[in-house]
């Protein structure tokens, strides 16, 4: 049985069962019937699927366990493209085939601009070299999932856990999102040089064995320095379940290979990984065999999680791990659509247009994940981040309930005070008479569960 959308159904649910919708049961005289030709497109994309474009499973069916593993990544989608529609803006590419940001918001900086910042302009994040004095201001907190494992499995509803800088655990309608995982102490190619983290990751990937972490435990009751006992602790902690990862662009600090590493030899094929167009290849090359690769507006979800649908949508900003590689992949936000629940990740972005389109489209959103650091100097970062103000004009763009702030507190990747972005988004929100509860901080290891609205109905 294929199950397939497309526009020209202009139907509202993902799937199609003999013409009738399985996840509403509308039947054919909801939708329009397609044309001859639009016919023939369906039953040509029907092959590619019965032929191995889109993996069994792909779409919520059963995998046998007991077969051989074979890659799942695909760079199809067969399931929504809102590319076809017109008022969307569309990924593109420049002269070279690079690709673009397609909104006059958009400036890289010049050179002169960059010299400035990096030789010139002063530093003035002055973070503490006391670690007494970072506990107090940003203190690094065991994750609910450590101190209780027994609640870290995903179900119903909606919880965020802030895990440093960009990486949030989302826990939406049953499904468990890791967003631009990092766990390695610097956003680098190599570990002994570029930007060091001030705060530890609150827990690890890699699981460990009870008998390590019952002498840990002991270890840590006997001996009194504070030093050695977050030590442990960091080193008895552990993600729970991971579902799906979801990637925003290639900056060292959005995507880790150490983490990419850790997270693939814990949960393999098991684990989906959404990734903009041109990480695809990236990926497999680290090993990871389930990657689905995707272009702005179009979608796809978890095996067997079909009714949780992830699409990949637009963000300002560019892509650059390598001196020859600038712009060869896509960036991009991410939109979670549960049957519930609506969250949406903004990954690393300047302000543009399309927040309005994404809101328009999607919201509004129970929790919109938006950064808030890494904006000054502002004529050198303005084009791709941005400042706790458009952070604000983001969140009501989206139509979001409440958005947790990421992409601070973490990494000194920009001159602005370690601790003006709270600040002067508590101010944002005064200015916009806002409720600071509608646009919150967490603490590293910190979780929020968030209530769902009794309006909220989603069709």
């Amino acid at each position: 049985m294929v199950r397939y959308k497309g526009l020209q159904w202009k139907q509202c649910c993902p799937s199609l069962d003999c013409c009738v919708c399985a996840r509403c049961g509308r039947g054919a005289e909801a939708m329009e019937k397609p044309s001859s030709s639009d016919r023939a497109e369906l039953e040509e994309r029907k092959g590619l699927v019965e032929d191995g474009g889109e993996p069994r499973g792909a779409e919520g069916g059963e995998v046998d366990a007991r077969t051989p593993r074979k890659s799942s990544s695909s760079r199809k989608s067969f399931r929504l493209d809102y590319r076809l529609e017109e008022e969307v803006t569309k990924s593109c590419r420049d002269k070279h085939g690079r690709w673009a940001n397609p909104w006059p918001t958009w400036r890289f900086p010049s050179y002169s601009m960059l010299f400035r910042f990096l030789f010139l302009e002063k530093d003035n994040s002055n973070v503490p070299s006391s670690k007494e004095a970072l506990d107090r201001e940003l203190p690094v907190m065991e994750p609910y999932f450590v101190q209780n494992p027994n609640l870290s499995g995903s179900g119903p509803g909606l919880r965020v856990t802030w895990l440093g800088h960009a990486t949030v655990l989302v826990e939406i309608d049953g499904v468990n999102v890791l967003t631009d995982p990092i766990f390695s102490q610097r956003a680098s190619p190599i570990q002994y040089m570029g930007p060091k983290r001030f705060r530890g990751p609150p827990c690890t990937v890699e699981q460990v064995p009870i008998y390590t972490y019952i002498y840990f435990c002991l270890l840590k009751f006997f001996i009194y320095s504070s030093t050695f006992k977050v030590l442990l602790l960091l080193s008895c902690q552990q993600l729970p379940r991971i579902d799906a990862v979801v990637i925003s662009h290639s900056h060292y600090d959005h995507l880790d290979a150490g983490s990419v590493a850790s997270l693939n030899a814990r949960f393999g094929g098991e684990l989906r990984w959404f990734v903009p167009m041109g990480l695809m290849d990236w990926l497999m090359k680290m090993g990871c065999e389930n990657v689905m690769e995707l272009d702005w507006w179009e979608e796809n979800c978890v095996p067997g999680h079909d009714d949780v649908t992830f699409v990949c949508t637009p963000s300002q900003h560019w892509s650059k791990r390598t001196a020859w590689d600038d712009n060869k992949s896509l960036w991009s936000s991410w939109t979670v659509l549960g049957p519930d629940h609506r969250f949406f990740f903004a990954g690393d972005t300047g302000y543009c247009s399309s927040f309005a389109e994404i809101g328009r489209r999607f919201g509004p959103f129970d929790l919109a994940a938006i950064p808030i650091g890494a904006y000054l100097p502002r004529d050198v970062m303005k084009g791709q981040h941005v400042d706790p103000e458009e952070a604000v004009q983001i969140h009501e763009d989206l139509q979001a309930r409440q958005s947790v702030a990421i992409h601070w507190g973490t990494f000194a990747l920009a001159y602005e005070y370690y601790l003006d972005p709270p600040l002067r988004l508590r101010e944002a929100l005064e200015q916009k008479g806002l409720k600071p509860d509608c646009f919150f901080t967490l603490h590293h290891g910190e979780s929020r569960l968030i209530s769902a609205q009794d309006e909220d109905v989603f069709d």
